[in-house]
């Protein structure tokens, strides 16, 4: 348990500096909205203590000529008319940037807190979800993200921080791969997770069109510490860790389909009912699995 949390924490320290700066860029547009918006209340703020001087002149009965003139030429100088539109917009961009540093936090809280290690129910479309927008750094620049959720899914009972890293492992390999394949080009590559209900297991597909595996290494994907990436890169045990907790923590299986220079799409089959282990012969889970 404490390893499994030790590689979440690690993931979410590789992923810290583009998560930063996923939170930088709508805090800075929501400081810049907020500097506008103060200096805009100052303007107005002028010329409605110049209305407050101008009902006082009406209700005394003084000259209000000049008056009006002052106002008419504070009304140009603070320009309202861009006042009334650009305020409400300030307003609602702030309020959009808001919003979407409140889903990474979320997110990252999903991702990286620390669970009792017991089966519970879950939203998995959520997971899959909150890991998309925490791996959003790795994936933004060389590939556009498509989820296609069955929004009836049920609910699966499983480990969902684990399967969160499972998500999270499978995503930035397709990320690699399709910046592997697309080196010297300026066009994005593609992504694609989608879930959906087969009888009483789900299917969970996480494609690329990045670079393919070839014939050669497909046998030793899965194996512990095999990797294909530059030292620094990758440690090898990212599919190894996804295997072990798809196989044996939740009675799955996890593969492959792949074409060199085309993509690859790994394949996730998971009970929605997970027994406890020793309750069900193995052999039974494994037909149940696979019918």
């Amino acid at each position: 348990s404490e390893l499994a949390q030790g590689q979440k924490l690690k993931s979410i320290g590789q992923l810290a500096s583009g998560i930063a700066h996923e939170i930088n860029t709508p805090t800075q547009f929501v400081g810049d909205n907020t500097r506008f918006l103060q200096d805009s209340f100052i303007d107005l703020a002028r010329l409605i203590k110049r209305y407050d001087q101008l009902q006082k002149a009406v209700i005394d009965g003084t000259e209000t000529k000049n008056l009006l003139s002052e106002i008419s030429d504070l009304v140009n100088e603070i320009d309202v008319e861009f006042l009334c539109r650009d305020i409400p917009e300030a307003i609602n961009q702030s309020l959009d940037g808001l919003e979407r540093v409140t889903k990474i936090v979320q997110a990252m809280k999903d991702f990286a807190h620390p669970e009792i290690n017991e089966m519970r129910s879950a939203n998995l479309n959520k997971t899959i979800e909150s890991t998309s927008i925490v791996a959003r750094s790795e994936w933004k620049y060389v590939a556009d993200l498509k989820l296609d959720l069955d929004p009836d899914l049920p609910h699966v009972n499983c480990l969902p921080g684990e399967l969160s890293q499972v998500i999270l492992n499978l995503i930035v390999n397709a990320a690699h791969a399709i910046e592997e394949s697309n080196k010297g080009e300026n066009e994005k590559g593609e992504i694609k997770i989608s879930t959906r209900q087969v009888g009483e297991n789900v299917e969970i597909r996480v494609s690329d069109t990045g670079t393919g595996i070839p014939d050669e290494i497909a046998s030793r994907v899965f194996d512990p510490f095999f990797t294909t990436k530059e030292v620094g890169k990758g440690t090898g045990q990212g599919l190894a860790i996804s295997h072990s907790v798809i196989t044996e923590k939740h009675h799955g299986t996890i593969s492959f389909e792949t074409v060199v220079g085309k993509g690859t799409t790994f394949i996730i089959i998971l009970p929605f009912q997970i027994p406890e282990l020793g309750q069900v012969d193995e052999n039974e889970i494994a037909i149940a699995v696979q019918e």
